[in-house]
């Protein structure tokens, strides 16, 4: 078996920069980027509506790379955006999860998809857990199984023509 150390340096585009849309400020931090990881809050239909706004910019100096679509906060029982809603990923050919920081669900997903397309090997595992703060909340698993049926069968409809304009 081989072994293989990946390392994850990650970059936080502070969020009032990006809601502010201050013009190619932000977009240096993208130069080399080898992956990324876009993330939303399901508690907050703007931070969604951002999302074409934020895969535009990183894949005008990115160009190929791979890209998650991470929705957060998904322990919160009010959610803003529902699960049907979510088909931006559909359209970009973008790998999706729900997670959840505060609870850990998840957590690890994105990252693990990510490094098995970096090292171009769909059995990658990772070998050990990574360093997690202990969950703030308990994730309800009920809540989890329907948001996961639910994106089943999101999946399973056409996409509408329309670019999410019910946000």
């Amino acid at each position: 078996m081989l072994s293989l150390r990946v390392h994850f340096c990650l970059c936080v585009v502070p969020l009032f920069s990006l809601l502010r849309r201050v013009p190619f400020c932000y977009t240096g931090y993208y130069i080399q980027g080898n992956c990324a990881i876009i993330m939303f809050d399901v508690t907050a239909r703007m931070t969604y509506k951002n999302v074409p706004n934020w895969h535009r910019d990183i894949v005008r100096v990115c160009e190929t790379i791979p890209i998650v679509l991470c929705g957060n906060k998904v322990d919160v029982k009010d959610r803003k955006v529902k699960t049907k809603q979510i088909n931006f990923h559909r359209k970009k050919n973008l790998q999706y999860y729900e997670i959840s920081a505060r609870s850990n669900y998840q957590f690890e997903k994105p990252f693990q998809w990510l490094a098995k397309k970096l090292v171009g090997d769909p059995n990658l595992q990772f070998v050990e857990s990574p360093a997690l703060a202990p969950p703030e909340v308990a994730i309800d698993e009920a809540m989890m199984a329907q948001y996961t049926q639910q994106l089943e069968e999101a999946n399973q409809v056409a996409l509408p023509d329309e670019d999410d304009a019910d946000l």
